[in-house]
């Protein structure tokens, strides 16, 4: 696998993020690109990548659907052996990059390879199917997490996953009237999209450096 990243941010950073994105949208798309400015303000280098099947979409005209989760694994993996993080290391993504995250994030906490976990918009279940939880693993997660989720995420809205088992070590931030995408319908709202990311960057700042005490 040959990946290029995309780096925002000094290379002087505290904390390095590796973020993959989600199923249908590339590394730099626009709510990829407004999520990493907003990070990168708050001081952290963001590191983006893409897994196969999108960087493939870039040289072919045809839309190749993403694998399993499971399946990507691997690339993740391959990623973080690649980017070589000398400091903290935080890894996540936005939807399906934040999920594939989680499913490798204890086994290298484990190895003291990462600090934390940090997801946008996590796909609780697939939109309207309320019923096929991704949350099993969550149950029993070990690593700190933070998840930065909408109230009217289709993926998963406050009042689904008030009643999920979740893991003490997960926090989640939820942003008022933020879709899957944390858009928000600002005349209903009163709160921008813009707003929301402030938030995340914010939060997420604060976060990692509770994280980093406790370790």
């Amino acid at each position: 696998m040959d990946q290029d990243f995309l780096i925002d941010g000094p290379s002087d950073a505290a904390v390095t993020i590796l973020f993959a994105h989600g199923a249908g949208s590339p590394m730099d798309s626009a709510s990829m690109n407004e999520a990493t400015a907003a990070l990168v303000a708050a001081g952290f280098r963001v590191v983006r990548f893409e897994f196969a099947y999108m960087a493939a979409r870039r040289n072919s005209d045809t839309r190749k659907p993403p694998p399993k989760a499971e399946l990507l694994i691997p690339e993740y993996r391959a990623a973080i052996e690649r980017l070589g993080a000398s400091g903290p290391l935080i890894i996540g993504g936005k939807s399906m990059g934040g999920r594939v995250a989680s499913m490798v994030a204890d086994d290298l906490l484990s190895r003291g390879a990462i600090t934390g976990l940090l997801c946008l918009s996590y796909p609780f279940h697939p939109p309207g199917k309320p019923e096929n939880l991704r949350t099993q693993h969550l149950a029993e997660l070990k690593t700190p997490a933070l998840i930065c989720q909408g109230t009217r995420d289709e993926f998963g809205m406050r009042e689904e996953v008030a009643d999920y088992t979740l893991s003490s070590n997960i926090r989640i931030l939820w942003l008022e009237d933020g879709d899957h995408a944390l858009k928000t319908r600002k005349t209903l709202s009163g709160v921008s999209t813009a707003d929301h990311l402030k938030n995340v960057a914010e939060t997420v700042k604060a976060w990692s450096a509770e994280i980093a005490r406790r370790a």
